[in-house]
């Protein structure tokens, strides 16, 4: 359907964890990542304990094979699929790391699946270390949102993926997320759009509280099964939706046609 777009966050909506603390715990770095947690914003922990686990021998391989065993439900990839087979447009925004995103990615086959990331860059440097800097250089200057982190405000990603669609000629967004950064940019989408919270994650109990901020529909979700049936439901109501607009909107074009546009006289044959 080329008129929707599936944004997705990444960690504990894709996969089943945080992949920062994943890696963190995999390689063994947790209490160096408690201890170091209140000093610093997260975003630059992360790139910190990338140092630390360098120094300490950890390779880029170590990294890789950690990130290749992080947990995900096994209906999650076949609903990626299917939503993109079905023509929908799939963006990723989240406040994990690129390098991280794309590995995973890679290893389940759907690195050509999405049509962008929006995440925290990240790259490999010389001495072979992950280095992780923000998404907005919040040493310059603030985002201005209260509701995120300083690093990084989803609904500003949102409303110029708005802009986009307005151009494009693209109509609703399904929104997919479970944490409290989800929360900006689920205020910032329209009546017209949906927002997929997942139930008893700190993004559904911010929208309970009071959801009539929330302008789009509701529809909360527990796994990764149920993940797939209720987006999937979505797209083809969308698409069943659009297709009966278009056949009602063809029919009075013909109606009108017929009622304006008289067929020529009859010509009289020559006798």
């Amino acid at each position: 359907m080329a008129g929707i777009v599936v944004v997705f966050d990444f960690d504990k909506t894709i996969i089943e964890c945080d992949s920062d603390n994943w890696v963190v715990d995999e390689l063994g770095a947790t209490d160096l990542f408690n201890q170091l947690l209140p000093t610093m914003p997260w975003n630059s922990l992360m790139d910190r304990m990338m140092k630390e686990l360098h120094s300490q021998g950890k390779t880029i391989e170590d990294i890789v094979e950690v990130l290749k065993r992080t947990p995900i439900h096994p209906r999650v990839v076949p609903a990626i699929k299917a939503a993109h087979a079905l023509g929908c447009d799939l963006k990723i925004v989240s406040d994990a790391n690129l390098f991280f995103i794309e590995t995973i990615l890679k290893h389940l086959g759907l690195e050509e699946y999405f049509s962008e990331i929006n995440t925290n860059p990240s790259y490999v440097d010389e001495q072979g270390r992950v280095r992780i800097s923000p998404h907005h250089d919040f040493i310059k200057c603030s985002h201005g949102c209260s509701l995120c982190p300083p690093n990084m405000c989803k609904g500003v990603v949102i409303e110029r993926v708005q802009t986009s669609l307005s151009s494009e000629g693209k109509k609703k967004i399904i929104y997919l997320g479970d944490g409290s950064g989800d929360y900006c940019p689920s205020l910032k989408l329209k009546e017209v759009d949906f927002v997929m919270p997942r139930k008893n994650f700190p993004l559904f109990d911010l929208i309970c509280k009071d959801p009539l901020l929330i302008k789009a529909d509701i529809h909360e979700w527990t796994d990764g099964g149920e993940l797939e049936h209720i987006l999937l439901n979505l797209i083809n109501t969308i698409a069943t939706e659009e297709n009966t607009k278009f056949i009602s909107a063809a029919d009075c074009k013909l109606q009108t046609m017929s009622a304006h546009e008289a067929l020529p006289q009859a010509l009289p044959v020559r006798q």
